[in-house]
């Protein structure tokens, strides 16, 4: 009893270190990182995946791709980095593609049974590809804590697939 208390404290631990290196790159002063750009970096350092530091594939997914209020960015960044896992530990790209489109439609589910939806603009009731709209976006602090609720929620449900036991009961999943 004593020891399966210790590893469940050791998870916790563990995602208690993906939650804050997420709120690190997300909560910066210069907003250098959008809600994409955060799951995906976060995530690809996790994984162990090649440029870890690089965002750029997931820049144009912020604000619901290029702030059109669609599928939230912490979902879509995360959905990238389960790709790019999947093609790393899945040779065939047919099944890597079909593993992770399971794992990205499970934690979608997921997502919208926590927050009500996946849309961006149902999640932040702001059309921030209105230049007015995204500036009062900021100043509401929205971000700080709606949009960062969610980028936790979406690394932490995914920051065990780092893990391969974790791993290979996810594909068991997706495949059954």
């Amino acid at each position: 009893m004593h020891i399966s208390i210790g590893l469940k404290n050791m998870k916790k631990i563990k995602n208690e270190k993906v939650i804050k290196k997420a709120r690190n790159y997300f909560l910066r002063e210069t907003n250098q990182y959008g809600c994409a750009e955060t799951s995906y970096i976060t995530l690809k350092e996790i994984y162990c995946l090649k440029n870890q530091k690089n965002s750029s594939a997931a820049m144009a997914l912020n604000g619901g791709i290029a702030y059109s209020g669609s599928v939230c960015g912490a979902i879509t960044g995360g959905a990238m980095a389960i790709g790019e896992l999947s093609k790393q530990r899945i040779k065939k790209h047919k099944k890597a593609k079909t593993i992770a489109r399971k794992i990205t439609m499970k934690i979608m589910e997921e997502f919208k049974q926590e927050f009500g939806s996946c849309n961006c603009s149902d999640l932040i009731k702001y059309d921030i590809s209105i230049p007015e709209e995204h500036d009062k976006f900021i100043e509401s602090g929205v971000w700080k804590e709606d949009c960062m609720a969610q980028i936790e929620f979406v690394v932490s449900k995914l920051f065990k697939l780092h893990d391969k036991d974790q791993w290979n009961a996810s594909v068991k999943e997706a495949l059954d």
